[in-house]
């Protein structure tokens, strides 16, 4: 698994739909120690998603960080 450090930059309305584009940057601030830990894994990167439900869009804030946890899925059964 990697994990990212990304802050919320914007959330973009969309006309006639419930649908949010969310941009998130990566997160660096010198003065945190776990910056700069992530800075040395992910320096730079730029992460977008679109969500249409209400409920998930509630759950994030404009200037707030999360954690972005990539792994592999499980293969595919044959």
């Amino acid at each position: 698994m990697v994990r990212a450090k990304f802050k919320l930059t914007s959330i973009t309305e969309h006309a006639h739909t419930t649908a949010r584009t969310l941009k998130f940057a990566a997160e660096y601030d010198p003065s945190i120690p776990e910056d700069l830990r992530f800075q040395k894994a992910t320096p730079w990167g730029q992460f977008e998603m679109t969500i249409d439900n209400p409920a998930a869009i509630g759950q994030f804030a404009i200037g707030a960080s999360y954690y972005l946890d990539i792994s592999p899925t499980a293969a595919p059964a044959d």
